[in-house]
């Protein structure tokens, strides 16, 4: 049984000591799969696009091509697949890799050694419905945060004494305002309002129960990611209507107007003979 890390923002204990190298836009992956395959991706819009198909479970896999560790904070319709709350894409729990690993992700984390299965539905049977979140239902995000390095020791130069009073002075001053965080992404936003949830456009629920044992590590992470990581998914009627897949893909013959046109022959004739006509 296969052990994946993880680790919540509380346990930052851990750096390298390394530089960390520029990273080439190949230096992590993230597929969606069906049956052991990926499944195609579409790029329109500024995105990428996948096919849902209703009913099927699926996993994510999700690759480091780097030689140092990484951690992923990884949403399904907006929620962490690790513990299901929306944050900040920096306090988010998230999945440790090693260098060049690759991992591939059935459900959400439901306890130390379970999981439950990823499965496309409607957005009304999907997780996010059961959990009143549902903003940011059809999206999965990966947020890649390298691994925070350790400054090299350097020696200060000997402080000079100061006097009382300019101590005084010093400790007298207003402290400066800490400046905004800047390169943060959020997981998923809090609903503003109850949306009308439809049955014909996709979303992930939370299926089956699978062995899936994972422990938490140390790791400190960069305060933004190096990395950010978006797959959209919709049924293929929603992707024609965006535009993502032309209209010739959207025709589905509906099965009692095949059936009526059924008829047993082409035209009356006889079984074509192979040995007739200089044909063997």
């Amino acid at each position: 049984m296969r052990v994946l890390r993880y680790f919540l923002p509380l346990a930052l204990f851990l750096a390298v000591a390394a530089p960390a190298a520029a990273w080439e836009p190949e230096a992590f992956s993230l597929e969606v799969l069906v049956n052991g395959a990926p499944l195609t991706e579409y790029a329109a819009r500024g995105t990428n696009y996948i096919e849902a198909i209703e009913g099927c479970e699926y996993s994510i896999r999700l690759r480091n091509q780097t030689g140092g560790r990484i951690a992923v904070a990884l949403s399904v319709d907006g929620l962490n697949t690790i513990d299901a709350k929306t944050t900040t894409a920096r306090t988010a729990a998230k999945w440790i890799l090693g260098p060049y690993q690759t991992v591939t992700l059935d459900g959400w984390q439901t306890g130390s050694s379970t999981a439950r299965r990823f499965f496309f539905t409607t957005e009304e049977e999907s997780y996010g419905a059961w959990l009143d979140k549902t903003s940011n239902l059809g999206v999965i995000t990966a947020a890649v945060f390298r691994e925070k390095v350790k400054p090299m020791p350097i020696q200060e130069p000997r402080a000079q004494k100061r006097s009382r009073s300019s101590i005084r002075q010093e400790a007298g001053r207003d402290a400066p305002s800490a400046p905004m965080e800047s390169g943060e992404r959020a997981l998923g936003k809090a609903d503003a309002a109850e949306a009308e949830l439809s049955d014909d456009l996709a979303a992930t629920g939370i299926g089956r129960e699978i062995d899936h044992r994972v422990q938490r590590v140390q790791f400190e992470a960069e305060r933004s990611p190096a990395a950010v990581l978006e797959l959209r998914y919709e049924y293929r009627d929603a992707l024609v209507k965006l535009g993502v897949l032309p209209p010739s893909y959207a025709h589905r013959e509906d099965p009692l107007d095949r059936r009526e046109r059924a008829h047993g022959f082409e035209d009356i004739d006889f079984a074509p003979d192979p040995y007739r006509g200089g044909r063997r």
